[in-house]
């Protein structure tokens, strides 16, 4: 990979400030995508919002990738199901390139205005002009094989590829000492700088300094895209649980019947201190060393 790959031309030039409140606000621009994504698909039909969702559902899923300058950008795969979700087939109108009209309408449609600041005047972000719409098909340039590996690639890749710190920094940390290119040191010192403005505060760059900025995570999908993370935990845990009973590390039992593996029993308390001066007074002994406190003792069963 070239150097140069990811540098601005003229550091003193390039727009970092811009740079890290892009990457901050990302997450609501999407958000606001989806939304006007829904509405124009809607219009495009001829139906409200609420009689729309009686007959199709739109479902996306989408991955944040760095570019090598540190700007984030999105991919993401969009989908219209039925009103039940991937299980029913959505209406006829809803064809591949109603939608991919619709999600161009929507990518013009939305902006996100940055708060103002004193010395940092309110700023307009919208999506670039960089946008590859294609169909996913079972066969061809773009298959669910491809997209899936895709999506595996993105998943290994986070701000290091930019050159920064894969750890929140702490403000008492010197940049100086960590091995950053200069570029990132850069886009970590705007963050920690306009995150000390009052105006700034929820966006947390300070917090989020080491990811430039962005605090949303790497990958998120509508509620009705697939299966739900809990059903993925459930499954995860039945099977280990299987394959600790079919391994013998895990004997089998009934569901209602309880493993006691140990059993802790209390014995008691010796004297305390004072009781054990008092005894000693009364007995004519000296203690030599204080006495232990308690006597504790475990039965195991």
């Amino acid at each position: 990979m070239p150097a140069c790959l990811g540098e601005p031309l003229c550091p003193d030039c390039y727009d970092y400030t811009g740079s890290v409140l892009f990457n901050a606000l990302s997450p609501e621009l999407w958000r606001r995508f989806t939304e006007a994504l829904r509405r124009r698909l809607a219009k495009t039909a001829g139906l409200t919002q609420r009689e729309m969702r009686d007959q199709l559902t739109v479902s996306f899923a989408k991955v944040a990738e760095y570019q090598r300058r540190g700007v984030v950008h999105f991919h993401a795969v969009i989908r219209l199901d039925g009103p039940n979700g991937p299980t029913s087939a959505p209406p006829a109108w809803a064809t591949a390139d109603l939608l991919a009209q619709a999600v161009q309408h929507a990518v013009t449609a939305v902006t996100v205005t940055s708060p103002a600041a004193p010395g940092l005047p309110a700023r307009a972000f919208r999506w670039g002009a960089q946008l590859d719409i294609r169909p996913i098909t079972m066969t061809g340039d773009l298959t669910e094989q491809a997209v899936a590996a895709y999506i595996a690639k993105y998943a290994t890749k986070a701000a290091e590829c930019v050159g920064t710190l894969d750890r929140r920094i702490n403000p008492l940390d010197d940049l100086t000492a960590f091995n950053l290119r200069d570029h990132a040191r850069c886009l970590i010192t705007e963050c920690q700088r306009l995150g000390a403005l009052d105006e700034l505060t929820d966006l947390r760059l300070a917090q989020w300094a080491h990811m430039l900025g962005f605090r949303g995570h790497f990958s998120t999908k509508s509620r009705r895209y697939s299966t739900t993370l809990g059903a993925i935990r459930t499954e995860r845990t039945d099977h280990m649980r299987e394959e600790a009973i079919t391994t013998g590390r895990l004997p089998l039992f009934d569901e209602d019947t309880t493993l006691v593996i140990t059993h802790w029993e209390y014995a008691g308390q010796g004297l305390s201190l004072g009781d054990a001066l008092l005894a000693a007074a009364l007995t004519g002994t000296q203690i030599a060393d204080p006495p232990e406190v308690t006597n504790v003792r475990a039965l195991e069963h």
